[in-house]
């Protein structure tokens, strides 16, 4: 049996960044976990077309090599920045491009990161709809990080990490134990 594939997509346009960072450690506890291949892709490895393109046909071929990466991942990591109780306009629109049926039934851990606690109801109120229009199962722990959460961009709270490895865990609804050691002795 193939391996898992799990991609992590971070929302972020700006570099260095904290929610590339989680996404990165969440990406490297679940590949752990469900003895999968993992990577991370970020809003900026589009470059400068994601803002241009119309659809995905307006991509280039790095761009749609991208896109099917993440729709044909087996689990999602999904973070985004909060900029005033939402995400990105870039992060939206690279979402918006996704066919609508191209993640259904796919497991989304949701994510976010922002300044401070008043944006931590923005991963219910924004990424859960959002996937939700997709019809993909979104993991039932959402995980929101706050700047505090971090030391020198490594996130080190431990009840962030705790949170977040709770999550993490509920990947074992859609991949049951069985199954992820049957791919890994293949």
């Amino acid at each position: 049996m193939p391996t898992l594939k799990l991609v992590g997509l971070s929302g972020n346009i700006t570099a260095p960044s904290k929610t590339r960072a989680f996404v990165a450690s969440a990406a490297v506890l679940a590949a752990e976990r469900l003895h999968a291949e993992a990577e991370v892709i970020e809003v900026n490895d589009f470059g400068d077309q994601l803002g241009r393109a119309r659809s995905l046909a307006d991509l280039d071929a790095a761009g749609q090599a991208l896109i099917a990466r993440i729709v044909g991942a087996d689990a999602l990591i999904v973070a985004t920045p909060i900029y005033k109780a939402s995400y990105p306009g870039l992060f939206k629109h690279l979402i918006d491009l996704l066919d609508p049926l191209s993640l259904i039934g796919k497991p989304v851990l949701i994510a976010a990161v922002g300044g401070g606690e008043r944006h931590a109801l923005a991963v219910e109120h924004q990424l859960r709809p959002l996937f939700g229009f997709f019809e993909a199962h979104t993991l039932p722990t959402a995980v929101h990080i706050s700047d505090k959460d971090f030391s020198d961009g490594v996130l080190t709270a431990p009840a962030a990490i705790a949170r977040l490895a709770r999550a993490v865990a509920q990947f074992d609804l859609h991949f049951p134990l069985s199954l992820r050691s049957a791919e890994a002795a293949a």
